[in-house]
């Protein structure tokens, strides 16, 4: 089936059908996207998807939505949105549809799924309250996709469905963007593996370029590590912290206390070290303009750690 139509409903509208939208227009470019309420468009039929109005949920027929009584509910009880419930059904073809090997279409689903669907899930069903953010709860994606309805009393007839088409382009950029970081993630570990293999039993980790690096640490098991050094350019290598959880900001160990916040000669005369270059305050990252600097910047700020008992 190849529908002619993506049916989604009329008047304000939320995360959920823009990111629905954003996976079927991807999958469908020529179908054309249909805002409205009326029996006649809201009924499935042969030509279309129907998602989040239609006051059913039927995949064989193409309705997604979640606002009916016994409205479905994902295995641990939790509610779809109509976001969930296309994601479960064509995220994996709009995986493919991105280039995400073969291979790690199942993975990625699963980690979109759960860290960028399945909130927008919640907050459209109401069972995650937007006030969990505080002050902030406005700048949550949901919230700001929200701001860009128009306000009531501007706009003619079309303001609605120009404002649509307007978030529904940063909605998709969005979702894009976070598959292309999942998959990313995936391709850095093998990457992040063989850098802790070959570091062996140092206390430092050396990478070829950044990338993110601390779920593969945590996940080898790799506690030994202390710092990680990085090049991020011609003349600019960084030597930082690794983290000692998953989530949050604590590290295994600081950088010197006599390098925070330096720089130029005042770092190099205080380490020690020429080509030193720069020393955060909060001592979580340095930067020196040679390899060299950087590794005895590393084998520097290791001694001061192993002698405060890391």
């Amino acid at each position: 089936m190849t529908p002619e139509f993506l049916v989604t409903h009329s008047g304000g509208f939320h995360a959920d059908e823009l990111m629905s939208s954003a996976v079927l227009s991807r999958l469908y470019p020529a179908a054309r996207i249909v805002r409205s309420r009326d029996a006649a468009w809201i009924t499935p039929g042969s030509d279309r998807i129907v998602y989040d109005v239609g006051g059913g949920y039927d995949a064989e027929r193409n309705l997604f939505d979640h606002h009916q009584r016994d409205a479905p509910l994902r295995d641990d009880g939790q509610p779809f949105s109509s976001f969930g419930l296309v994601w479960q059904h064509f995220g994996k073809a709009y995986l493919a549809a991105l280039s995400v090997p073969q291979a790690d279409i199942e993975t990625v689903h699963a980690k979109v799924d759960a860290g960028f669907v399945l909130p927008i899930d919640l907050l459209d069903n109401g069972a995650l309250s937007p006030t969990v953010a505080g002050p902030l709860a406005g700048m949550t994606l949901p919230g700001l996709l929200e701001t860009l309805k128009p306000v009531f009393d501007q706009g003619g007839p079309t303001a609605e469905t120009e404002a649509f088409h307007n978030a529904l382009t940063i909605a998709r950029a969005f979702l894009e963007a976070r598959v292309a970081r999942s998959a990313a993630g995936l391709r850095a570990d093998g990457m992040v593996m063989d850098a802790i293999a070959a570091a062996g039993q140092g206390r430092v980790l050396e990478l070829p370029m950044g990338m993110p690096f601390r779920p593969a640490v945590i996940r080898a098991g790799a506690d030994h590590l202390l710092f990680v050094i990085t090049p991020r350019g011609e003349g600019d290598w960084t030597l930082g912290g690794i983290a000692k959880e998953a989530q949050g900001f604590d590290l295994r160990a600081d950088l010197p206390a006599a390098w925070a916040g330096l720089t130029g000669e005042a770092l190099e005369r205080a380490s020690g070290i020429p080509g030193a270059e720069f020393c955060h305050n909060g001592r979580f990252i340095a930067a020196a303009t040679t390899r060299a600097a950087i590794v005895a910047m590393a084998e520097r700020a290791v001694i001061e750690a192993e002698a405060a008992g890391h």
